[in-house]
């Protein structure tokens, strides 16, 4: 793999950069909850900045349908000024004069944080002359934001075609890790939890063949619940699951790499209950994996050289419901940075790890859910495109 990496350019000094982050952390009436994403792009900014860049920083927050202060990216340039300890000029704009001006009065080693990307109609049409005007501002650009880089949109995709372009710190480190799931130390364990199969279809069948095993729970466990007859209850699942679950049987047998819950803990009325997979009731639902299944997925756990973690087992949520999720992650934690490379990647999955207070202990933390997926899937990167071969 050959990676056109931001180390590898020479003179930075007084050349304008735009770099593309994402920084698209949750934002409640101004005020941002959690800042993980916006932590672990400092070292991009940090390397552009000290060497006399002209920096011109832009990331989405949301997906808004139209202009909104709610999605405003201010927040996010205060507390950018914030870790950094430095000034951070903020425009309230994505194009026009406004933004040109700011640009231009840019000084060696100082950060421009422009409006909300998505703000402009071009951004997710990924339309050239959008691209086109915001390469307008830069001598060079870098691509910090893998967590993005499977949409084709214009400060991701269509830019690269006007200016030459680089892999920031973070993409870098992204790349490298993810292809370590793909060329594994075996035996490769992938835990795969979550809701939608349509999305983990690919990766389950991409990772069949390098894994021993893919360990299935959450949501994604019921889809297989279902086509294979046994009563799911009120629990979640896809109406449209069947065609994607298929392919995963032989002669009505499930894969042998697959396993799925033994016991499950459900919701009822008389409260959490636990219940093999079969003896579900009509009004109740699966919330979370049972303390056997806790046990057969450890002992894979424990065996594993790669670990692979994304999307929780269980509605961790709720204090009832996160004894599974929990459990999952302090074992791929306390294997993880020795025995095993892990990797855990995905909002929700960081999320549940978060609360176990061992992610220090993983070897990484991606900061991409979907991305991250369809890169280990096979599915075009947009923004990796003239970047990395």
């Amino acid at each position: 793999m050959r990676i056109r990496s931001l180390r590898q350019v020479k003179n930075l000094s007084g050349r304008r950069v735009f770099l593309r982050v994402d920084f698209n952390v949750p934002v409640v009436k101004g005020k941002i909850m959690e800042d993980y994403k916006i932590a672990s792009g400092l070292e991009s900014i940090k390397l552009l900045t000290k060497a006399g860049a002209k920096l011109i920083v832009a990331t989405h927050l949301g997906d808004p349908k139209r202009k909104s202060q709610a999605y405003s990216t201010r927040p996010l340039a205060l507390r950018l000024k914030k870790l950094l300890k430095q000034p951070v000029i903020f425009c309230p704009a994505v194009s026009g004069p406004l933004l040109a001006k700011a640009a231009s009065r840019l000084k060696p080693g100082q950060i421009l944080f422009i409006e909300n990307i998505r703000f402009h109609p071009g951004e997710k049409a990924n339309d050239e002359a959008f691209a086109r005007e915001l390469a307008s501002l830069a001598d060079i650009y870098v691509n910090d934001a893998f967590a993005v880089s499977h949409r084709p949109q214009a400060s991701v995709g269509a830019i690269k075609g006007f200016l030459p372009a680089y892999a920031g710190l973070l993409l870098e480190a992204e790349v490298k890790a993810f292809a370590k799931a793909l060329k594994p130390q075996p035996p490769l364990v992938v835990v795969m939890g979550g809701a939608k199969i349509s999305t983990k279809a690919p990766l389950i069948s991409r990772l069949l063949s390098r894994a021993s095993h893919i360990l299935i729970g959450g949501a994604l466990a019921n889809n297989f619940f279902k086509y294979s007859g046994r009563q799911i209850g009120r629990s979640l699942y896809d109406s449209d699951s069947a065609q994607f679950i298929k392919p995963f049987f032989t002669r009505g047998r499930l894969n042998p790499k697959l396993l799925l819950p033994v016991d499950v803990v459900v919701s009822s009325a008389r409260g959490p209950r636990l219940k093999s997979p079969g003896s579900v009731k009509r009004n109740e639902s699966i919330m979370d994996i049972g303390p056997a299944t806790i046990s057969l997925f450890a002992e894979k756990i424990k065996a594993a050289a790669t670990l692979v973690w994304n999307g929780p087992l269980g509605k961790f949520e709720e204090p009832s419901f996160r004894q599974g999720t929990l459990s999952i992650a302090r074992l791929i934690a306390s294997r993880a940075g020795g025995p095993a490379f892990g990797l855990v990647g995905g909002g929700e999955t960081v999320a549940a790890l978060k609360l176990t207070k061992m992610e220090e202990y993983v070897d990484w933390v991606s900061t991409a859910g979907g991305a991250g997926l369809a890169y280990l899937g096979g599915e075009p990167m947009p923004g990796l495109e003239g970047i990395i071969k």
